[in-house]
């Protein structure tokens, strides 16, 4: 059986009426309340992610240039010592010499942060941005799991 959906009424000024609706149209929501959804959503997501054990999801996305000496080496050895929590990766030529790189990473916070600083501070990384999330906001889990 489908959850059950909820009525509720929300009391909002006039402007921030205008700005959540402007917001709604920008995100092509279907709906304010899909909007405010995935508002909620967020906030949870990041209160789930102060906890350091939590598990979590994330992209992280790296810019840098082939031609960097011993940059490819650099950047396979700390895949590899992530290679549990990397689940996967894409490569990408850029015009000229630069590359994107797009891995996929799941895990407790703590060690995605590990491995986002350890991966991004490769020697010849010009650019390394991540996005993180709890899986638990959609209702999933990452499956990852430690003994300890």
């Amino acid at each position: 059986m489908p959850p059950r959906v909820v009525r509720l009424g929300v009391s909002l000024d006039p402007e921030l009426l205008e700005a959540l609706d402007r917001w709604v149209r920008q995100r092509n929501s279907p709906s304010r309340s899909e909007a405010l959804r995935a508002l909620i959503r967020q906030e949870l997501s990041g209160k789930t992610l102060q906890d350091p054990d939590a598990e979590a999801v994330a992209t992280l996305t790296l810019l840098y240039r082939h031609s960097s000496p011993h940059l490819l080496e650099r950047l396979a050895a700390a895949q590899h010592r992530w290679g549990e929590h990397i689940r996967s990766s894409l490569h990408v030529h850029l015009r000229g010499e630069a590359c994107m790189e797009v891995l996929v990473l799941m895990g407790r916070g703590r060690e995605l942060l590990s491995a986002v600083e350890d991966l991004r501070g490769v020697k010849g990384i010009a650019l390394g941005e991540f996005v993180v999330g709890a899986p638990g906001v959609a209702g999933g889990r990452t499956g990852h799991h430690h003994p300890h």
